[in-house]
């Protein structure tokens, strides 16, 4: 069983001529041409380009009393406890 919704919108004028002209053209309804259009238009991907990262790298020097090898010492020594 197909579920329909009912609702209202309000469009304006000129784009309601040509959507009802289309119909009249195509020998279909007004409903369909507004539900082909809503749909495709939902089809569309996102018009932003998808999140690039971008990979930044910066030069430096181990700071004299960083162990990388205990994890503990490492979280003491971040947190000023070291």
């Amino acid at each position: 069983m197909l579920l329909c919704m009912r609702t209202t919108l309000e469009i304006g004028d000129e784009l309601f001529r040509r959507a009802k002209r289309r119909a009249v053209n195509e020998g279909s309804t007004f409903r369909e041409v507004v539900e082909t259009a809503l749909a495709l238009y939902l089809c569309k991907g996102s018009r932003k380009a998808p999140y690039r990262l971008r990979w930044r790298t910066e030069s430096g020097r181990m700071l004299p009393g960083v162990r990388l090898d205990d994890r503990d010492a490492l979280f003491d020594l971040m947190d000023g406890r070291g």
